[in-house]
């Protein structure tokens, strides 16, 4: 069991274990150690964050440990998270490291690590990592004299990031006529993404581009997507697109501003891709947190869809395995294997984009491809993490809910990776019935292992 991952790198409230600069330096240190090869070249890390008021520390905690290795560090700022892979993977970095929590609020900030090929590691590789700095293995290695690692900033790593998505777009394409709202959530896309699509033609109605280093996600970005549902209908754009802290998820909303989550724009791209032929496999991969709706929509476009657990690195490690090219989260975390490692909030919108004009339909129409059920999704705070089917009055109550929703809805029950939650989904055709009946199962869970 990883004590110090969860599972999107290592995450907490700054400045308060263990999200400290001091294991942030001993996550560096740990890390140098494992990607420095036996050969005698200099090694190279890339280190990138978000506008996090904590990144700055962070930051300089992680070059100094990665630097008292021996290795030398390339610095490129604030970047979204797939740019971070991507600028590793280009300059042939011997690892990537974000410094980001994503969708959450300023005061939390979190570590995770690319490998040279731009992927994210393995459990195994984190496990490494964390008995490293637990054994104290480590402390006695340090080099000196000309061994220490140096620090450079790479300036053009921006640039270099926007060339390679403007790439991923159709080179006989371009967004000319198109009116576009642009939530940055004041996050890491605040100069790339706005970049992007004025480069290509569209015009852009850009918000959350002010980061202050305490307003990253605060009422924007696609935690909060009534924002671009307002300004879309406000400037009568054609799209709005709402990325969050570091940019690896997307939310839209059509032209009348009705929001279209990642399992919709993920049934528009996987029948686009089927009628191109282009969809490896025929196949979607996709979480059990994904709505029942995706897999009538593929099924009826000659499609099928994988299920993993809930996180983008199960759906990217399904991929490369079985051998596919799309997949995703409701959440909005899409990986178009063909030219990304890892989520891309900007090049799932530029993928979206590319269907419309090919199309040439409004998005509205697009998203109709598909018709989620309805979803009901209650938490509640446990004090153990019991297996629930072995309560026998929980099981019951499941089983006869499930026995109740047939062919026609599921129920999901799962525990949260970063909080002490149950979860309990459950989709099928009368949200009130199926409400009624989360809501009786949470109370259930709260009388047998509910927080005291």
């Amino acid at each position: 069991m990883k004590k110090l991952f969860g599972t999107d790198g290592v995450r907490g409230v700054a400045n308060v274990y263990p999200m400290t600069t001091e294991m942030a330096m001993q996550l560096g240190r740990a890390a140098a150690y494992i990607f420095k090869s036996s050969s005698k070249r200099r090694h190279r890390i890339v280190i990138g964050k978000d506008t996090r008021l904590s990144g700055y520390m962070l930051e300089n905690a992680l070059v100094a440990g990665i630097c008292s290795m021996g290795v030398d560090v390339l610095i490129v700022g604030p970047l979204p998270t797939p740019g971070i892979a991507n600028i590793t993977s280009s300059m042939r970095a011997d690892a990537g490291v974000v410094i980001s929590a994503s969708h959450n609020a300023f005061q939390d900030n979190g570590i995770k690590f690319f490998s040279a090929d731009g992927f994210k590691l393995p459990d195994e590789i984190e496990l490494k990592i964390e008995e490293l700095i637990e054994s104290r293995k480590i402390d006695t290695l340090r080099p000196t004299a000309t061994e220490v690692g140096k620090a450079f900033r790479i300036d053009d790593a921006a640039a270099r990031y926007i060339v390679f998505l403007k790439n991923t777009f159709p080179h006989e394409m371009d967004l000319s006529g198109m009116k576009i709202v642009l939530d940055c959530a004041n996050g890491a896309a605040y100069k790339v993404a706005p970049a992007v699509f004025e480069e290509l033609g569209a015009e852009v109605i850009p918000l959350g581009v002010k980061p202050n280093g305490t307003n990253i996600n605060a009422g924007c970005g696609s935690t909060h997507p009534e924002v671009i549902s307002e300004a879309v209908k406000e400037h009568r754009a054609d799209i709005g697109i709402a990325l969050d802290g570091d940019a690896d998820r997307v939310i839209v909303c059509d032209e009348f501003g009705n929001e279209v989550d990642g399992d919709h724009i993920m049934a528009i791209c996987a029948t686009d891709m089927l009628k191109r032929k282009t969809l490896k496999k025929k196949t979607l991969v996709a979480t059990v947190m994904s709505n029942m709706g995706l897999d009538i929509a593929l099924r009826k476009a000659g499609g099928k869809i994988v299920k993993t657990a809930v996180g983008d690195r199960y759906v990217v490690e399904e991929m490369r395995k079985g051998g596919y090219n799309l997949g995703g989260e409701q959440s909005g975390h899409m990986i178009f294997l063909d030219s990304s490692t890892t989520g891309d909030g900007i090049l799932s919108a530029l993928q979206l984009l590319a269907v419309m004009r090919r199309d040439q339909k409004p998005l509205s129409e697009l998203a109709s491809v598909m018709i989620a059920l309805p979803q009901v999704l209650v938490n509640t705070r446990v004090r153990e993490r019991k297996d629930i089917l072995t309560i026998p009055e929980i099981a019951d109550k499941v089983h006869e809910v499930e026995s109740k929703l047939g062919n026609e809805g599921r129920v999901l029950i799962r525990y949260s990776g970063t909080e002490p939650l149950l979860r309990v989904m459950i989709e099928g055709q009368d949200k009130y019935e199926i409400t009624t009946w989360a809501n009786e199962i949470c109370a259930l869970v709260k009388n047998h292992i509910g927080e005291k």
